[in-house]
């Protein structure tokens, strides 16, 4: 038993969902742990001193699912990393990402912004925040140094973004800071280097794909959202060309849990108040 696979994740998670498609298509067999679900798996990750998905664990031995060579050599498989974009491709592509999503916030009526998602407790305004957030964060520590946390990228909303138009602003905002970034430094930076964040070895060029990859995956919620959830139909739909070349998800929402389900209706553990996804 203890050389079971066992990943550990949770609904509308863009990490977790590539962690399980990254496995089965390696046809690795695993267990597979919804944490707002299961309790015993918020204390199986508590053993190793964790508090962050995905976790893929085998025996005594754990990786985090954002870094596929550390979870191939977890679970026993060769790996071989795949080519990344180069960065300017994918500096325009966060743009585009950014631009669609302040698009569909617009269109999001206001009494709905706190809706939850579907088997998650986050809401419609929190997934959106969470689109500008993610190139925050990577600026943050390109720029000033500040560390890359599991609990930077929980997202939580200041309490100075209350309306909708301020979480427009603040998603124009990031837009700019990113392109001024891109103009005044990004085009000379060294992404080679060593980058310091929370969920294992990595450069720089990984974080700026990340960044991409993130967004965009959200961003294609927001839109799925926006469509199955509040039967509205895009005003200026992202060019699904946007995608191309990142290692996106294939599905969209989860390979295990339908989007189609109803609002998050369960309580969340109180050990998991603030267990939120990457």
């Amino acid at each position: 038993m203890k050389n079971i696979v066992k990943v550990y994740w949770q609904p509308g998670c863009s990490s977790c969902l590539k962690t399980k498609e990254f496995l089965i298509a390696n046809k690795v067999q695993f267990e597979s742990i919804n944490i707002l679900e299961n309790p015993d798996g918020f204390k199986d990750l508590q053993k190793f001193g964790l508090r962050m998905v995905p976790i893929v664990i085998k025996g005594n031995q754990w990786a985090n699912g954002a870094v596929f060579r550390d979870v191939a050599k977890v679970v026993g498989f060769n790996y071989k990393d795949h080519i990344i974009l180069d960065p300017e491709i994918i500096f325009n592509k966060i743009i585009k990402i950014n631009e669609a999503t302040c698009s569909y916030l617009k269109q999001i009526p206001d009494d709905k912004l706190d809706v939850l998602l579907p088997g998650r407790p986050r809401s419609y305004r929190q997934l959106v925040y969470h689109v500008f957030n993610i190139p925050e964060v990577f600026l943050d520590l390109i720029e000033s140094d500040v560390p890359y946390t599991y609990e930077a990228l929980l997202s939580i909303l200041p309490k100075e973004v209350i309306t909708k138009k301020d979480l427009l602003n603040y998603g124009i905002e990031i837009q700019c800071r990113f392109k001024e970034w891109w103009v005044s430094k990004g085009v000379k930076i060294d992404f080679s280097k060593p980058a310091k964040v929370y969920y294992g070895k990595v450069i720089f060029h990984e974080v700026l794909e990340r960044t991409g990859w993130h967004t965009g995956q959200h961003c294609r919620q927001i839109k799925l959202m926006l469509e199955e959830k509040l039967h509205i139909n895009p005003i200026s739909p992202i060019d699904e060309s946007v995608f191309e070349d990142l290692p996106m998800p294939k599905s969209i929402w989860d390979n295990e849990r339908s989007f189609a389900e109803d609002s998050y209706q369960g309580k969340a553990l109180e050990s998991l108040k603030h267990f939120e996804e990457l």
